[in-house]
């Protein structure tokens, strides 16, 4: 027997609850919950309270299956649109699925599975970023701190040297920069340092600080680049840039004394080719003038010597034709030449009695002066290997004139 069946007279009350207040006789009824919560449902989604029983029921069921569908399918269509994505112009789209690589997306609107199953990562791939080596400058305060682990290296000479160096860098691969790379910073400055040290291991001292920094920063760019490509890092390097390269503290002002010297050697010999750039053509331009002076002088002289033979030839014609009367012209002109170069004083005592004053003293040292000035003319034509067309003439007709006497 059931615990709430009623029994006889005499079996007493047997339900294990124990006695209801109001006169209940045991638990409230399965139907009446379902009824309850069927109510409530009905209220929630918009149902009315109809009638009782089994249709009561179904219809209630029936409301609240069209509003769980309503809801359901907008969450559903809010679900679909948050898989809606926008990747900018500058920047790459990674779509990931469980987190494995799906595709790459350009710039635009796409549309991906949403959460959680694939997920995209952007990826800046036009902007240019800057590594910096031996150093790390702030660009809100404009302050520079050293960082001499890094910057101090070995060259090939066995001395050290202290360099500041900078990369720039942009992404050119957005899956492999985000995959094959954990932390692209760490990776690119350690990759850099690397690739400095072994240009400057293969360099001299003097290479790396004076006029090797331009070859020094394209090398380290080469080696980098092939460094990075070989981790298929996906990153391309545009410029490195050697900011600094100097001894160590502790040797600096020696090798500043040294590189000093350096250059003023070097200016010592631009300015010894400036001044044979100077003077070489001055000398060329003298001695072309002189040989160009002597062989006008040789043209002369022969074509003087042409022209006394000739003469002489034509004299001695005329000569031969008549002997006094050429013999008389030739000392009248020789003597007419000598007499023109001499200081002449001439007394003439046939006009008359008076006596005029005659200043001989200084007529005889106006004479004492002009012989010295004839002895050096006759000095200088000497010197110049010939004399004067005027005196040479003389005295090859003085010498001709005795000659003939």
């Amino acid at each position: 027997m059931a615990w709430n069946k009623p029994g006889n007279g005499n079996s007493g009350n047997r339900d294990p609850w124990g006695p209801k207040r109001g006169g209940q006789q045991g638990p409230p009824d399965l139907d009446e919950i379902v009824r309850n919560i069927q109510n409530k449902l009905s209220g929630l989604f918009g149902g009315g309270k109809g009638g009782g029983g089994g249709g009561r029921g179904i219809g209630i069921f029936k409301a609240g299956g069209i509003g769980l569908g309503v809801i359901v399918t907008g969450l559903v269509a809010l679900w679909l649109l948050s898989g809606l994505y926008i990747v900018k112009q500058a920047e790459r789209g990674v779509v990931l699925r469980f987190g494995k690589l799906q595709e790459v997306t350009e710039a635009g609107l796409h549309w991906r599975v949403p959460f959680p199953i694939e997920s995209v990562e952007k990826v800046d791939v036009q902007n240019v970023f800057q590594m910096e080596v031996g150093y790390r400058s702030d660009q809100r305060t404009g302050r520079v701190s050293r960082r001499p682990k890094e910057a101090l290296m070995l060259t090939e000479d066995e001395n050290i040297v202290d360099i500041e160096f900078a990369v720039q860098y942009r992404i050119a691969n957005a899956a492999d920069y985000l995959f094959n790379v954990k932390d692209p910073e760490i990776t690119i400055g350690q990759a850099t340092e690397s690739a400095i040290r072994e240009i400057v291991g293969q360099s001299k001292l003097d290479f790396v600080i004076t006029e090797g920094r331009a070859d020094v920063a394209n090398k380290t760019q080469v080696v980098l680049q092939k460094i990075l490509d070989r981790y298929d890092t996906g990153i391309f390097i545009t410029t490195a840039k050697m900011q600094k390269a100097q001894p160590p503290e502790q040797v600096k002002a020696a090798f500043d004394d040294a590189v000093k010297a350096r250059e003023d050697e070097q200016r010592f010999k631009n300015e010894a080719q400036a001044y044979s750039n100077d003077i070489l053509p001055r000398a060329r331009g003298k001695a072309a003038r002189l040989v160009q002076e002597g062989e006008g002088y040789k043209a002369s002289v022969i074509a003087r010597a042409e022209g006394d033979a000739r003469r002489f030839t034509q004299i001695a014609t005329e000569f031969a034709k008549a002997p006094e009367v050429t013999r008389e012209r030739l000392y009248l002109e020789t003597m007419e030449e000598v007499l023109s170069n001499s200081t002449k004083v001439f007394v003439d005592q046939k006009g008359g009695n008076n006596i005029l004053y005659l200043p001989l003293d200084k007529i005889m040292a106006a004479g004492a002066r002009s012989a010295p000035e004839s002895r050096g003319l006759a000095g200088t034509e000497a010197e110049t290997g010939g004399a004067q067309p005027g005196l040479d003439r003389g005295r090859t007709r003085s010498d001709r004139t005795r000659g003939v006497q």
